[in-house]
């Protein structure tokens, strides 16, 4: 199967047997999800610059177990890309939206890089309707965001974030990159993998072509735009009370440790050995018996 400038969803989701793809409105927006297994309903959420297809390793035994519903966010591959709107705790609301529409009272919920951001502010401001939270190598925004370095480090073991600041700009991005995410994809991957081999040449082409419009550039970048509010919503949040756990690589891991446990009372955190920021991709075995272990407990 070859991709094109928008891939085929169709095409894409027979490649992981046993899931299928739909659509819901919710919350003014249009989201698109795919949904297979049996159990307890488990929503998972991608992050960037990754779809639904991020989890495509995972889904299969996750599946065994459970009922996993991988969500494109607002924004997000095949999903609505509305002007505005991506504050975390706006698109914590569009899958709480989701939940009720799928008939859920309660379910697991997880996400990764900016799905994990959307899947904290879910439990945090509907917790009622929340069993256990994974949080996958990223935490939520917070004050501390204000004191990444403008300019990198020298000789400091860190790689700089120049994306959280250049996401932030408006216009110029999505007229410098459309058509040619391509680089951005290619370089990001390159400097937060440890395995290069562990995201093919076919997955980027998936990923590059959800995100090579201009509306596409757009939106992802709002939800870097958004962090801002999102970091002064964080700060009416209480502690979460069910069971959290934070899976990260070996930076991501650091990163959720000095977060997470100042917002929870009930916490696992786990490192996953010899992986960058995309553990889904890296050590999807070990990730997943991560998450199976912690769900089933």
């Amino acid at each position: 199967m070859t991709i094109s400038n928008k891939f085929d969803v169709e095409e894409l989701i027979k490649l992981v047997p046993g899931f299928t793809h739909h659509y819901a409105d919710v919350n003014g927006t249009k989201l698109h999800y795919v949904v297979g297994g049996r159990g307890e309903p488990l929503i998972l959420i991608p992050g960037y610059p990754e779809t639904w297809w991020a989890y495509h390793k995972v889904m299969p035994t996750l599946a065994t177990n459970y009922r996993v519903i991988v969500v494109e966010m607002r924004g997000m591959g095949n999903s609505d890309k509305p002007i505005d709107g991506y504050e975390k705790k706006n698109m914590a609301k569009d899958i709480f939206g989701l939940v009720k529409k799928l008939g859920f009272k309660k379910v697991y919920i997880g996400g990764h890089d900016i799905g994990a951001h959307v899947a904290y502010s879910f439990a945090v401001n509907h917790s009622e309707s929340v069993f256990k939270l994974i949080m996958l190598d990223t935490p939520h925004p917070d004050a501390g965001m204000y004191h990444l370095p403008m300019l990198p480090i020298l000789g400091a073991n860190f790689l700089y974030p120049w994306w959280l600041a250049f996401n932030q700009v408006k216009e110029l991005p999505e007229q410098i990159l459309e058509g040619r995410m391509n680089i951005v994809i290619e370089w990001l991957f390159k400097h937060l993998l440890n395995d290069q081999t562990s995201i093919s040449d076919f997955d980027k082409a998936v990923y590059v072509s959800a995100y090579n419009s201009k509306e596409a550039i757009r939106s992802s970048n709002a939800w870097y735009q958004a962090f801002p509010q999102d970091i002064e919503d964080s700060k009416t949040y209480n502690k979460l009370t069910m069971p959290v756990i934070g899976i990260g690589g070996e930076s991501g891991y650091e990163l959720l440790q000095m977060s997470l446990p100042n917002i929870t009372t009930d916490l696992q955190l786990k490192k996953v050995k010899e992986s960058g920021h995309f553990i889904l991709a890296e050590q999807p075995i070990e990730t997943v018996k991560l998450i199976m272990d912690f769900l089933d407990s």
